[in-house]
């Protein structure tokens, strides 16, 4: 295999990459349309199509694996190969995060929310934004929009635990509702999850460049 090729497929690989990410975004969205609406046909859905996003990430693991099998890459290329590894499962788990939101709106049934959702959407609409960038910093080896998506997760700690808050508050108020409050609590945890795995995008991208591991979050939370 020529190093022609060996860019050619590195350059679909990166593609693969942008589609699994466009999917788990998909899901994201979907699973806190559902949510909102308690929309189980929504909900099922997602859980249906995350294994999808499960397929999408052992074929990328397939070609990585032929390709440090049939071309033994050293440095940036060998650096490169693993971050696509470690995206493209950081970019599953994600999926199953969203799945797990799904499973949620299942398990809710037909009670009523205990409140209009408002932070929640914000939280995964600051998610979702988070990993589109992340996504193209890879693409671009952007180290300085890295660094910079990292620290924004601090924005979607707080959110998790103006959340918390509140819910406990409600709950204590009102036993009755503490099984629907701690559904939407694990819905906020799965979105909380879903940003942390986005700095582990990010601090893979430093990785690929600059060749070493360092933790790139300097939070102020």
């Amino acid at each position: 295999m020529t190093r022609k090729t060996f860019r050619e497929n590195m350059k679909a690989l990166e593609k693969e990459i942008i589609n699994q990410g466009e999917m788990v975004n998909v899901a994201l969205d979907r699973s806190v349309d559902a949510l909102r609406s308690l929309d189980v046909i929504k909900a099922e859905k997602v859980i249906t199509d995350d294994r999808l996003i499960n397929k999408k990430r052992w074929d990328i693991e397939e070609q990585c694996i032929n390709l440090l099998a049939t071309q033994q890459p050293v440095a940036t290329d060998l650096r490169e190969l693993i971050a696509v590894l470690s995206i493209s499962t950081d970019l599953e788990r994600m999926g199953d995060h969203a799945e797990g939101i799904g499973k949620i709106v299942i398990m809710h049934g037909d009670n009523p929310l205990i409140k209009p959702l408002v932070d929640i959407p914000r939280m995964a609409e600051k998610a979702s934004d988070m990993l589109t960038r992340s996504i193209e910093a890879f693409i671009n080896k952007d180290v300085k929009a890295a660094k910079a998506i990292c620290n924004e997760d601090d924005e979607v700690d707080m959110l998790y635990d103006q959340i918390y808050r509140e819910l406990l508050s409600y709950m204590i108020e009102d036993p009755k509702i503490i099984t629907r409050g701690t559904y939407l609590l694990w819905a906020a945890h799965n979105l909380e999850r879903i940003a942390d795995r986005v700095t582990n995008i990010c601090e893979r991208i430093v990785f690929l460049v600059s060749g070493s591991m360092e933790k790139v979050k300097v939070s102020n939370y």
